[in-house]
């Protein structure tokens, strides 16, 4: 007797390179949240085998029919149709994202190519830090149209600032909205006009004071946690942010969201990836938005640019000198 009844159409595919607290968590989210099946995968033998035989154990309680595969087999990644790369060096005590540059620069170029040579139409999608200069680098490793490569960064920004937001007024995280721009470090430019209350900007809500409070904890938000926990660094909240990413690109949700796209004009910056508004769908980014910002929004917005092109350069002639 054949009990298979399962519908036999594929279901869509993400791989995660990385099997780091991150990445797993991803997966997990991934899996739980029924958006794809999922391909865990990690140089470390048998980590992320035994990660992903874990979650599968857990189909019986959390009753979902996804299928998560651990590998450190590039060849197991292929048809994916998004790929997302987290692997790479945390963040310790004292590091700032900016010290990773060295290390992680190597490692994404690498992950990049061997990824994307098994799933050359997926959507490459970058987590690791110094996010914004990752993403850059892996766009130029992939060789894919800029539009097909995000970086994760400014709704995990937003999403910490919404929820300092919803702390201090003690409203409903479901009624605040935030807007983060520029790069995911200490010169992120999070947008007070633009960040509301069920459509109240927080400007009629609080005074200067408490709002520059809540922006400079929300810059530092990584870093807050990296010091509390001392060994390791924050994975809860960008996994639960590139659920999110993945599930609007897979659904083709073309939600409004705060990511690291390649400029191309927009906001007087070009080639580059930075935090902008962009709408995400099926084929990566949509379009950027741009907003109507203060001079001195555009002002913090550019001295971010500059910042994040400083360590793009750096990072590549510290590729060119390995070669």
């Amino acid at each position: 007797m054949d009990l298979a009844c399962l519908p036999g159409t594929q279901a869509p595919r993400v791989t995660i390179v990385g099997a780091g607290n991150v990445g797993s968590t991803l997966g997990q989210r991934i899996v739980e949240k029924n958006i794809a099946d999922v391909v865990l995968l990690d140089i470390q033998a048998g980590r992320p085998q035994g990660l992903a035989l874990d979650l599968m154990e857990a189909r019986g309680v959390e009753h979902h029919d996804r299928v998560i595969l651990g590998t450190d087999d590039y060849g197991d990644t292929q048809g994916s149709d998004v790929i997302v790369i987290t692997a790479g060096l945390p963040r310790k005590p004292g590091m700032s994202r900016d010290d990773l540059l060295k290390i992680n620069a190597q490692i994404i170029r690498d992950v990049t190519r061997k990824a994307i040579a098994q799933s050359p139409n997926a959507i490459l999608m970058v987590v690791t830090n110094p996010l914004d200069v990752m993403a850059y680098l892996a766009w130029q490793a992939s060789g894919l149209p800029p539009e097909r490569v995000v970086g994760m960064a400014g709704v995990l920004d937003a999403a910490r600032f919404e929820t300092f937001i919803a702390l201090e007024l003690k409203v409903s995280i479901s009624n605040v909205h935030a807007m983060v721009l520029g790069g995911h470090g200490d010169l992120m430019v999070p947008l007070p006009r633009y960040s509301t209350v069920s459509g109240i900007p927080i400007t009629e809500l609080m005074d200067e004071i408490t709002i520059k409070r809540l922006v400079d904890r929300t810059r530092n938000g990584g870093a807050e946690i990296v010091s509390l926990m001392q060994a390791g660094s924050a994975y809860f909240a960008p996994a639960s942010s590139a659920a999110l990413m993945v599930e609007s690109v897979l659904f083709d949700r073309a939600r409004i969201l705060p990511a690291a796209a390649y400029l191309q004009g927009q906001y007087h910056l070009s080639d580059i990836f930075i935090g902008v508004p962009t709408c995400l769908g099926r084929q990566g980014v949509a379009k950027v938005l741009e907003l109507d910002l203060t001079a001195d929004d555009q002002q913090a917005l550019q001295t971010s640019a500059h910042a994040v092109r400083q360590n793009i350069a750096t990072a590549q002639a510290l590729l060119e000198s390995s070669l």
